[in-house]
């Protein structure tokens, strides 16, 4: 079969990228199509596909501002030509799966999440305060036919994998579509040499976006003068850099080995978003390290609570204080925690999804 992987954007190695990473191990002839690629963004495994792009690419100042260009992102991944492909396979948070195959070909569907901008972090990403007045109007007109068509785009897809159970039930909900589950593959390996000694610093880490809500780590760690450092760049940055106090250190991006190191050594990782699966508590415990997490999304998939961290249950700097609170009252097992992230190995990732295109009489 002649395999086509599709992809939102290329623009830097987060979760969905390095979900896609491992799609393209398993798939190492596979083209890759995505709206746009910025070179050098992303790993070497999938820098070696032969990677196209959509018109988005030639558009002024997408490099940076390609959010921005959400309303004609249906429009782009729709007229990418994959007519000569047999197998397709997505990667898709906002509109990969509305590729448009051939008659015979097949589509399977790794969802990261129906399309968070304009389903359920809509206001996260449009409401008051956090866009400005007529980005909030456009998006207002627009929100109700992007619905449409990812819905209706929805119905090309012959296969669904969601990458929790999470993420599978607001499939079922928005799409009526059942799908399998199978978790993202973590890179657990590079912390089997163990974890430093601890620091006295508390670590966040991620994009800085709205719907991750590192504004609650940073005014929580702030009004109790704890150390905090702030792994991830995007654009919350300035916003979050007025409100932090002098206890709150922004480090920008760092590197897998960087962070790593200040995995091993934080006293705790901070998770204040609800995540549709969250890859960095999993690197966090296999780091042997806790995480204090909001209880909702795919982290109530991966974290027990009391034995490889704690969960607070408001999205409010307040419940994130108390649950602050109740880790100092608690202690972990690193080996605990590490073991409890092995479930979620690169390699287990790769036999369930050879499984699955067996299941659906697929032979690459």
């Amino acid at each position: 079969m002649k395999v086509a992987l599709i992809h939102d954007w290329l623009t830097g190695m987060r979760g969905g990228e390095k979900v896609l990473e491992s799609l393209c191990e398993l798939f190492p002839t596979a083209d890759l199509f995505t709206l746009l690629h910025t070179p050098g963004s992303v790993s070497p495994t999938i820098e070696s596909h032969q990677i196209k792009t959509s018109f988005i690419q030639k558009l002024p100042f997408s490099g940076r501002q390609y959010r921005y260009y959400l309303p004609l992102m249906p429009a782009a991944i729709q007229a990418l030509d994959v007519t000569e492909y047999d197998l397709i396979v997505s990667s898709s948070y906002c509109a990969a799966k509305g590729i448009r195959k051939r008659p015979g070909a097949v589509h399977l569907c790794y969802c990261h999440t129906p399309m968070r901008y304009i389903w359920d972090q809509y206001d996260c990403y449009f409401g008051a305060g956090q866009a400005a007045w007529p980005v909030r109007l456009l998006m207002g007109l627009l929100r109700k036919p992007l619905q449409r068509w990812d819905i209706r785009s929805s119905q090309g897809v012959d296969y669904f994998i969601a990458n929790s159970r999470h993420v599978a039930a607001r499939i079922r909900r928005i799409y009526g579509r059942e799908s399998r589950v199978i978790y993202p593959p973590v890179d657990v390996e590079r912390f089997q040499n163990g974890p430093a000694e601890t620091g006295d610093y508390f670590l966040t880490a991620g994009a800085l976006v709205p719907y991750k809500r590192t504004e609650l780590a940073v005014d929580a760690c702030t009004r109790l003068k704890l150390p905090l450092r702030v792994i991830g760049i995007g654009p919350d940055l300035a916003r979050l850099k007025r409100r932090a106090g002098p206890t709150v250190e922004f480090l920008g991006w760092q590197t897998d080995e960087s962070l790593k190191r200040y995995l091993r050594g934080c006293r705790a990782l901070l998770f204040p978003g609800e995540e549709d699966f969250g890859i960095v508590p999993v690197e966090a415990q296999a780091a042997g390290r806790p995480v204090i997490a909001y209880g909702k999304g795919g982290v109530t998939e991966t974290l027990e609570d009391g034995v490889t961290g704690t969960y607070f249950h408001k999205q409010t700097a307040n419940s994130l204080i108390q649950a602050i609170a109740r880790f100092e009252t608690l202690s972990f097992e690193p080996k605990q925690l590490r073991e409890s992230a092995l479930r979620f190995e690169k390699g287990r990732f790769s036999r369930e999804m050879r499984d699955f295109l067996a299941y659906a009489g697929i032979r690459p």
